[in-house]
């Protein structure tokens, strides 16, 4: 494969990732609306705690990294929920199912086998979308 066609295929999945920003947007937001978490008092989910969670996706190449991170959070405190409903649970899924499917669909599109890399930045854009909204959860609507 020659460097113009690896740019032509990078360029189509940057499509693809843009494509899919506003599922990833309405995604993280029900997830931050609906699901359960502490959003006051002494266990509330501060902007700090999920930036520390955006800034562990862009220092890994893994979701499973991302997710063992979170997985670790809850662990700590209860600022995350737990249970089948909660935030980090939800999170998880989302990176297990939703994210992972378009990932596999983009890579599909461009005929690419190993879809991580394609995964591991939906991962990351989700996140930031969820910092944002968390900023405006917490601070916007009071």
């Amino acid at each position: 494969m020659s460097f113009s066609d690896e740019q032509q295929i990078e360029l189509r999945i940057q499509k693809g990732i843009r494509e899919a920003e506003d599922q990833l947007v309405i995604w993280i937001q029900d997830a931050l609306d609906k699901c359960d978490y502490p959003s006051s008092g002494r266990d509330k989910l501060e902007e700090s705690q999920f930036r520390n969670l955006v800034r562990v996706s862009d220092t890994t190449e893994s979701p499973e990294v991302v997710k063992n991170f979170l997985r670790y959070q809850v662990g700590r405190d209860q600022k995350w929920g737990r249970g089948s409903k909660s935030l980090a649970e939800r999170i998880v899924g989302d990176i297990d199912g939703n994210l992972k499917k378009i990932a596999q669909d983009i890579a599909k599109q461009v005929n690419r086998q190993d879809f991580q890399e394609i995964h591991i930045n939906l991962v990351r854009r989700y996140l930031g979308y969820g910092a944002r909204h968390l900023k405006y959860r917490n601070d916007g609507r009071a």
